[in-house]
């Protein structure tokens, strides 16, 4: 599987941005899709997920302002965030859990920078 996010910028607190994930992938099943954040020195938090069957789940911190969802179509995973807060500053990865011949595997896309400004 391989992941592309794409969609970062620098934007003023307040604003939105929309994040892509595109997936390609070759005889593997995706079972979910991911977005995590990384802060400057911290550690790599999930912030929004999408299991194959259309159940979300969010982190109680991006609750009501990040949206995920996917065009199944395209293999696109989008993260639409809203009323961004300078907290909310970070490299936005989109993360794959897939299986394969009864394997659990894990892929990672390259991140996008999204920074917010006060």
């Amino acid at each position: 599987v391989q992941l592309q996010a794409s969609g970062g910028g620098l934007v003023q607190a307040g604003e939105s941005l929309t994040l892509s994930c595109s997936a390609s992938r070759k005889m593997v099943t995706i079972n979910a899709i991911n977005w995590y954040r990384q802060r400057p020195g911290e550690q790599r938090d999930l912030v929004a997920h999408i299991a194959n069957g259309g159940r979300t789940n969010y982190a109680d911190s991006v609750k009501g302002r990040l949206t995920i969802s996917r065009d199944s179509a395209k293999n696109i995973v989008y993260l639409q965030m809203n009323n961004l807060k300078p907290e909310d500053t970070a490299v936005y990865y989109c993360n794959a859990d897939a299986s394969w011949m009864g394997s659990d595997l894990v892929f990672w896309g390259q991140g996008t920078l999204v920074t917010v400004s006060s």
